[in-house]
């Protein structure tokens, strides 16, 4: 193992303590292969008590995010604005984290009201959202907007944020987008649970199986068994739907109605009001 790979896995491992994984599980091959790196070198070595070795001089680590809490803040909404622009600008201060994100131009916060009654949860911003630094712009981001408008609402209505802050990096010379790693959900997920735990919304809409899969730490079941479903997430109804793009892909009304299904759904817990002809989208005539 050279110096920068393992000035690399050290970084992590103190970030995961920091976000209060207790432990990891490795191979017999890794454990002993660690264990030989502790007895052949003078640097650092895993030890028996389960302690991370100290970082390498002059290397970034990421800081750790906000403490996970369930607990409601029960902010004003003067106090809201002021804990979302709080912690816009710690996630920007934090160097450590942006390095992760390389070829990222910038910081994807989250839109919307501060007062949301629905919160949507995305994976990461795409393309078109590191360009414009706001989630949800591009193709699917505009079916969002419809689909919103739709519920009778507007995005200014609603609050709309990702999971990963930053655009995760494609290969130099590729276009696209990528899902984000299970490093970057990781150290990234205090994030948006801070964001809900701000904004403390009536329901919450986790858009496509990385988005649920991020907020519960979870991969058992895949989209199409969690969709429609209700589950709870820091105390807030969350309604698990099929991502805007998957709409893209599949163009066709019986997958529009059951997307439209779970937000009917939403629409009622949230308290709004249900017309005879929303209530009849997409529907055979």
């Amino acid at each position: 193992m050279n110096q920068q790979l393992e000035n690399t896995a050290i970084d992590y491992l103190q970030t995961l303590k920091q976000l209060g994984v207790q432990k990891i599980e490795v191979s017999a091959e890794t454990l002993q292969a660690l264990k030989a790196r502790g007895k052949n070198s003078g640097s650092s070595k895993l030890a028996a008590n389960g302690e991370v070795p100290r970082r390498a001089a002059n290397r970034e680590v990421v800081p750790p995010a906000p403490q996970e809490s369930a607990r409601p803040l029960n902010l004003g909404s003067a106090e809201k604005v002021a804990a979302l622009e709080k912690l816009a600008a710690e996630i920007n201060a934090n160097t450590g984290y942006r390095a992760m994100f390389k070829y990222a131009r910038q910081m994807v916060f989250g839109v919307g009201s501060a007062d949301a009654k629905i919160m949507f949860v995305g994976e990461a911003p795409g393309a078109d959202e590191d360009e414009q630094g706001e989630p949800f712009v591009g193709r699917a981001g505009q079916l969002l907007t419809k689909m919103i408008q739709a519920m009778g609402l507007q995005r200014g209505d609603v609050y709309i944020g990702n999971i990963v802050k930053y655009r995760p990096d494609m290969p130099p010379g590729s276009s696209g987008n990528r899902k984000p790693t299970l490093e970057e959900i990781t150290i990234s997920r205090p994030y948006i649970c801070e964001q809900i735990r701000i904004i403390q919304p009536k329901v919450l809409v986790a858009l496509g199986n990385t988005a649920v899969e991020g907020l519960f730490k979870t991969g058992s079941a895949g989209i199409t068994q969690r969709r429609g479903n209700w589950t709870e997430f820091q105390g807030v109804p969350l309604m698990p739907t099929y991502h805007p793009a998957y709409l893209l892909r599949n163009p066709v009304n019986s997958e529009k109605r059951k997307v439209w299904e779970d937000l009917l759904k939403v629409m009622e817990k949230a308290g709004l009001a249900i017309s005879d002809k929303q209530r009849n989208f997409f529907l055979t005539k």
